[in-house]
């Protein structure tokens, strides 16, 4: 593996396949950079850099899109197997396979290094002189409550004991110079640690380190068990420690290559209003405003010419689906594993942003387990919703055969359309943990953290003799693959441009 330990090592990596877009013409925080960065990610153009933004000091730069998908030929998802140090023409299946291979090695801690050592040490504000103001935070969406620093960093904080820090990725909204409003949902694991410091009546420290290596915001929206250290879990993906420092005023370890680090705690009693923000769902939830607390600032360290990594949350494709989607998709198939399932790959539909997640079995699961296809769906949805921090953003399961590309949202459709049965086709699963953003859910849900959950059964084995199965009527089943090899090499000869242009 290639392990990029920088974000600026990863903006190399970008540059030299051609998914970076440096941009030297002034762009307005105010709304312009979340416009041209939403537009790219449409187009699956390359990730944009913004070094110029209006009234903030020159040096200072945004990057955008980090995790969305490119429209290059076969490097669709190269963003995010270059974050993870795969090859850049990695498959969406093979990503999600070296995430859940890595579960079963043993944890690597980090290493602590010499403050000299640490890039993110370049600069240190404290007391008067913090001013968060000064970085090139972007109003991104027409509607959003404010501007948001924190949508593709990582906020660390560590329980009362010490017994367990935890890297996550929570949005924050600036409230001035040295004031943060925090989205922490009760039921989530920075919301649990929170609550731990509140019994004990006190502030939670909290570090959010802006601008990290690139594989930490992937392994951060990995649903990895409570007490789990996501930090450790890198060190054993990569087979190496993740280098970290001291920070200036809490207790708590920062990635030493961060663009940028905001110390501070987190209040037990102080609110703000926070949000609305255009969400991962796809939509600005006008309503979805609300008092949140706030994270008193006491230090901020920075790089020299520090960037800013910024996700624009909205319909997909964006960070919070490939971000979240693949690394849910590999701890679900890890569990499945553990729990004897005989699953072949598990995969986030991207095009769904996160509600429709693939469960694909052996095409012999019928045989290996002795189940039909309504027990096997009873009992993938009790493992997989049953499965803790996991299941919380798992609403909707989709459980196939192995007979097709999982990645290729067409064949999903089509899958989905043609086998699940309109009448018997579904096992819903009642009153289970919910996030509160899917904006299907109605008032009650949303206030319990608790929904119905469901699992399409397309699954065909046990429906049909082994012999007289449905083939697929495309190009790959239906040819030999004599004839299918001289069709692909004559195709320029039938008149047909190259199939790479």
């Amino acid at each position: 593996m290639n392990h990029l330990k920088s974000l600026r090592a990863f903006i190399d990596a970008l540059d030299a396949i051609g998914e970076l877009q440096p941009i030297d013409k002034e762009v307005d925080w105010r709304l312009e950079l979340g416009a041209v960065a939403r537009r790219t990610y449409e187009l699956r153009a390359p990730a944009p850099l913004f070094n110029s933004v209006t009234g903030i000091e020159k040096g200072f730069r945004v990057l955008s899109a980090p995790g969305g998908l490119s429209a290059q030929p076969g490097l669709a998802y190269s963003r995010i197997a270059l974050a993870l140090g795969l090859p850049a023409d990695a498959k969406g299946a093979e990503i999600v396979t070296a995430l859940a291979d890595a579960r079963q090695r043993e944890p690597i801690p980090p290493v602590v290094v010499e403050r000299a050592a640490a890039p993110c040490k370049q600069n240190v504000m404290t007391g008067d002189a913090i001013d968060l103001l000064k970085f090139p935070t972007p109003l991104i969406h027409d509607g959003d409550g404010g501007r948001y620093i924190q949508s593709f960093g990582m906020n660390i904080a560590r329980t009362p004991d010490g017994s367990w820090t935890n890297w996550s990725i929570n949005r924050m909204m600036l409230v001035d110079h040295n004031r943060l409003a925090c989205l922490i949902p009760p039921p989530q694991h920075l919301g649990m640690i929170r609550a731990q410091w509140t019994e004990q009546d006190e502030d939670m420290p909290v570090a959010v380190a802006l601008g990290v290596e690139p594989g930490l915001p992937y392994v951060g929206g990995m649903p990895l068990p409570e007490g789990d250290d996501e930090s450790h879990f890198l060190g054993a993906y990569f087979g190496e420690p993740l280098e970290l420092v001291p920070a200036e005023t809490v207790d708590l370890l920062v990635p030493a290559t961060a663009e940028i680090v905001i110390e501070g705690y987190v209040s037990r009693t102080d609110l703000v209003e926070e949000g609305p923000m255009g969400e991962y769902p796809g939509y600005l939830d006008r309503g979805s405003h609300s008092p949140k607390p706030v994270l008193h600032v006491t230090a901020v360290t920075y790089r020299d010419e520090a960037i800013l990594p910024v996700a624009v949350a909205g319909a997909p494709v964006e960070e919070d689906h490939t971000g979240w989607g693949l690394p849910h998709a590999a701890e679900m198939t890890h569990v499945l594993r553990e729990a004897g399932v005989p699953v072949s790959a598990c995969w986030g539909v991207l095009e769904s942003a996160a509600h429709w997640w693939v469960v694909a079995l052996k095409p012999s699961w019928h045989e290996d387990s002795g189940l039909d296809s309504k027990d096997m769906a009873q009992r993938v949805g009790e493992v997989v919703f049953g499965a803790g921090k996991l299941a919380f953003g798992v609403p909707k399961l989709l459980l196939v055969e192995h007979d097709f590309d999982i990645a290729d949202a067409g064949q999903i459709i089509w899958a989905f359309a043609s086998r699940s049965h309109p009448e018997h086709g579904e096992a819903h699963f009642p009153a289970q943990p919910q996030n509160i953003i899917p904006v299907y859910l109605d008032e009650h849900e949303r206030l319990s953290y608790h929904a119905t959950k469901v699992v399409y059964n397309c699954l065909l084995a046990d429906r049909f003799p082994a012999d007289q199965r449905p083939v697929a009527s495309d190009f790959a089943h239906n040819w030999s693959p004599e004839l299918q090899q001289h069709v692909l090499d004559n195709w320029e000869a039938y008149g047909f441009k190259s199939a790479k242009e």
